[in-house]
């Protein structure tokens, strides 16, 4: 190839496509006789007959080509949609053709070549949509189309032979149950957060001698490792239940909900208060001379001027506990706080890879996506004069 040729080439569009081309000759999917014994891998070309998995392989190979092109971003999408759709494709029928020649009791399980695509192709998607910078609109907008189409996906029943899709249908309730307590966990320990940490962030913002005593022991708290933190809120929690009256009662107990509640909220507090703090400094000096000027009180500077000028920095604290918490509160599988982590702990426990992919799966989508809206709404709230530089 030409020097001229290779210039007009994307450097991650080459290093995409070498990955891609290389993760199409690892083991695709994996096939085993029941849940109990590991799979045998199996190979893109070996999945069903070649009229089968001849277009999979096509639409992944045109795909991985459309993202070479340095100058044409939207060529790049389309490969990587192309790309998606024959992952899809190839997962959907190779799934079925792989049950057909097995017994009652086989099990089929994505492998690491379709783990590796879904991630080179993702990044692919990801690159393209940073170079056409979208706006916060077009942003949302992708992002619905994107879970509408996984949600038909899945509510279709195509999955349905996949090996987590069994584990799913056999713990439907219990999978229910504990995203409702997951959602509770991470955004509940938010909001306590934000509620204790935005007028701590503003006090401390005021008074010298509070930011200098407060922030040392958020910044400790935050040092200590998330296992040890949970462990040291189950005998605290257990000697309050002991000495309140009608604290069993509302939850407060060693283990369960409420120890992996605390732990996150104080988890939570540094991120909220530092970014409080940082974004009231953000208001210019001339800007608050002039409301001083005014007249306005330090109430009115701080909710006219300060806090609307900060609020992007305040919004992106708030993303930063979000995603933290949404990781987190997988620990709490561990102290019996439910949670997405109930169900990797149970796969550790019995090497069941497929159950650990339960609780995985939906934890990395949710932070995934929970990132994705809160950028845009920091992106909304940010001056357009900053959002252009």
């Amino acid at each position: 190839m030409t020097r001229s040729a290779m210039a007009g080439l994307s450097p991650l569009g080459v290093l995409f496509a070498v990955l891609g081309l290389a993760a199409i000759f690892a083991p695709f999917m994996t096939l085993a006789a029941n849940r109990i014994v590991a799979g045998e891998g199996r190979a893109l070309w070996t999945l069903a007959a070649p009229q089968i998995t001849g277009p999979g392989i096509a639409l992944m190979l045109l795909g991985l080509a459309l993202g070479l092109p340095a100058a044409r971003p939207f060529l790049r999408i389309a490969g990587a949609a192309l790309g998606l759709a024959g992952l899809v494709w190839l997962l959907v029928l190779g799934a079925s053709s792989l049950l057909a020649e097995a017994g009652e009791y086989a099990r089929v399980s994505p492998a690491a070549g379709f783990w590796f695509l879904l991630v080179v192709f993702a990044l692919m998607m990801a690159d393209a949509l940073s170079a056409l910078s979208p706006g916060p609109a077009a942003r949302a907008g992708l992002l619905v189309l994107v879970l509408a189409l996984v949600a038909a996906l899945l509510c279709s029943g195509a999955l349905s032979d996949l090996s987590i899709a069994q584990e799913f249908a056999s713990r439907k309730d219990a999978f229910y149950s504990a995203s409702l307590r997951h959602l509770g966990l991470a955004f509940g320990s938010l909001l306590a957060a934000a509620v204790i940490g935005l007028p701590l962030g503003v006090l401390s913002h005021r008074n010298a001698g509070l930011r200098r005593a407060l922030l040392p022991v958020l910044s400790f708290l935050q040092t200590i490792p998330s296992l040890a933190m949970f462990g040291i809120m189950i005998p605290v929690l257990s000697w309050l239940s002991g000495v309140i009256p009608g604290a069993r009662a509302i939850g407060i107990a060693g283990i369960g909900f409420a120890p992996a509640f605390l732990a996150l909220t104080l988890y939570s507090l540094l991120p909220v208060v530092a970014n409080v703090l940082a974004g009231l400094r953000t208001a210019p000096a001339a800007t608050l001379e002039a409301a001083r000027g005014m007249g306005m009180t330090w109430r009115q500077r701080l909710t006219r001027v300060e806090l609307p000028l900060g609020l992007p920095v305040v919004l992106a604290g708030l993303r930063i506990v979000l995603v933290q918490n949404i990781g987190l509160a997988v620990i709490a599988g561990l102290i019996g706080g439910g949670g997405y982590g109930t169900f990797v702990f149970q796969g550790l426990n019995q090497t069941a890879g497929d159950l650990i992919l339960l609780g995985a799966l939906p934890t990395v989508a949710l932070a995934l996506v929970s990132a994705i809206a809160m950028d845009i709404l920091v992106e909304l709230t940010t001056p357009r004069t900053e959002r252009e530089e």
